[in-house]
């Protein structure tokens, strides 16, 4: 069982055209803010970004490295973007158990959770909440 204090897996990964292109593909989500240098260059961004949601995916990705089938069956992300990920940039996602709460008699982990860049820029910022009971079934 983690604790307060316990650190998540850390997981980093370039933005790269391929993976933007990928996702794009994978949502239908073809702005072209997120695949075209000429558009996304007269942008208030200033050249081509990631997906929002691509950044996520990696948090989740890492909740799901920490908590197994636990964290798709039954936690709870709230999440802030801060800023974009440009395509170069090497986004490391972390995160931590912050405290056990208890809500309703039962106790769930609070974790906080965030992107980063690699100027130590915050693009994701949030909490992540997942009942601890599921943790310790999955780890037996």
């Amino acid at each position: 069982m983690l604790n307060p204090g316990d650190s998540l897996p850390t997981l980093t990964k370039p933005v790269t055209r391929e993976n933007v292109r990928l996702y794009a593909e994978a949502s239908g989500d073809f702005n072209p803010a997120h695949l075209d240098d000429d558009f996304a260059a007269n942008t208030q961004f200033g050249g081509v970004i990631a997906h929002g949601m691509l950044l996520l995916a990696h948090v989740s990705e890492m909740l799901t490295q920490a908590f197994g089938s636990a964290w798709p069956e039954s936690g709870r992300l709230k999440v802030r973007f801060r800023a974009p990920a440009y395509l170069g940039d090497i986004v490391t996602t972390v995160g931590s158990v912050s405290r056990v709460v208890e809500k309703e008699g039962v106790s769930y982990l609070e974790c906080r959770v965030g992107c980063q860049n690699q100027r130590g820029e915050d693009l994701i910022t949030g909490e992540a909440n997942i009942p601890a009971s599921l943790i310790e079934k999955e780890s037996e």
